[in-house]
């Protein structure tokens, strides 16, 4: 079964660039009315193909001018070490977003932080306390040039 169809990947498309639309205008758009268009979202957010939908903030804007990325090697790959420490992540303020990676390290993490010397804290109590925690790196971000979370929506063939 698929979780979308053409005129979904349309939505989806349009959706991406701007969530705040009305499902009458992204109706108009798709070929769809108001009504056609808020169940098929509705259903894409059920399945799991709309994960959420966020605005982006500026960290910069919010206090939080600091801002790294962090490569992290757990001391050994253990399934539950591996789910302990992403039990960690996900309650992490300083922690937007991260990901469980191949190759020589075992996650990438986009951290902000007020100043560096909070940073320093940080890593104090959540990289150094963690017995779990072989190493870590980190690269300051100088400059982000791209925001955002959409994807290519790759349209599904007809049957």
């Amino acid at each position: 079964m698929k979780l979308y169809d053409r005129i979904d990947a349309s939505i989806l498309e349009i959706v991406q660039k701007n969530n705040r639309l009305t499902s009458q205008v992204i109706g108009d758009q798709v070929g769809l009315s108001a009504t056609a268009c808020q169940r098929r979202l509705k259903r894409l957010r059920d399945v799991g193909v709309i994960e959420g939908d966020v605005s982006i903030i500026s960290a910069r804007a919010v206090g939080r001018p600091i801002q790294m990325i962090v490569l992290v090697t757990l001391e050994r790959e253990r399934s539950d070490i591996i789910d302990r420490f992403k039990r960690a992540l996900r309650i992490t303020p300083e922690i937007v977003n991260s990901f469980y990676v191949t190759g020589e390290t075992d996650f990438v993490l986009y951290v902000t932080a007020r100043s560096m010397e909070d940073y320093e804290v940080f890593t104090r109590n959540f990289f150094y306390e963690n017995p779990d925690i072989r190493g870590f790196k980190t690269l300051v971000v100088m400059d982000r040039v791209k925001a955002g979370f959409s994807v290519p929506v790759e349209i599904p063939d007809e049957d």
